[in-house]
């Protein structure tokens, strides 16, 4: 799967995408030390993670399931990686957030959900890239995947992505509980209102 918007392209990750994507990601969400100096042994964990979503894009469409998995997202005019972008399974209480649930008496179940992720690039970011990414991805799924709705969740404190996720029509939640402790804010699109 290749998607392309008026800026990006979104593409499956190759290997050749290793040094690009160990920074994007450690600086989002690992420890920012680690990319730009980078120990062996955290390089070789991130290789076995690209090694698995290069592998992940064509055994899922293999086994005719969904193309679960991140996606480099590149610009159009450098073939730069500047973040990543994926559908992802979410297991989760969804149903202690009001929104979603489909009885009046949640029992704390987990449910799944089907959610996107993204990671931008610090130097890339406030530029709409994320948004633009997202938006491109809500379309297939919603057309060609032609799924109910789709989630994206974040922390209580990353009011950039909850941006992202309003500036792609999504409904955005609280979870009134304070546990799990993961699961703090919660975007909701459903496919008749994209």
């Amino acid at each position: 799967m290749i998607l392309q918007t008026s800026r990006l392209l979104i593409r499956p990750f190759v290997r050749d995408d290793l040094l690009a994507i160990h920074r994007i990601l450690s600086l989002a969400f690992g420890d920012p030390s680690m990319a730009e100096h980078l120990p062996e042994s955290a390089l070789e964990k991130r290789r076995s993670w690209l090694e698995w979503q290069v592998l992940s894009q064509e055994w899922h469409a293999r086994l005719r399931q969904p193309p679960y998995g991140d996606r480099a997202i590149t610009l159009k005019t450098s073939g730069q990686v500047i973040g990543s972008i994926g559908y992802v399974p979410c297991l989760n209480p969804f149903e202690q957030i009001p929104e979603l649930r489909s009885s009046p008496n949640p029992i704390g179940h987990c449910t799944t959900e089907f959610g996107l992720f993204w990671a931008i690039d610090p130097k890339h970011q406030r530029q709409g890239y994320a948004s633009e990414a997202a938006q491109a991805m809500v379309e297939f799924a919603f057309k060609q995947l032609r799924l109910k709705r789709i989630i994206a969740t974040t922390e209580y404190t990353n009011v950039a992505s909850q941006g992202v996720m309003r500036k792609i029509g999504m409904r955005v939640t609280r979870n009134p509980l304070t546990e799990p402790g993961w699961l703090q804010v919660v975007g909701v699109l459903d496919s008749t209102k994209a």
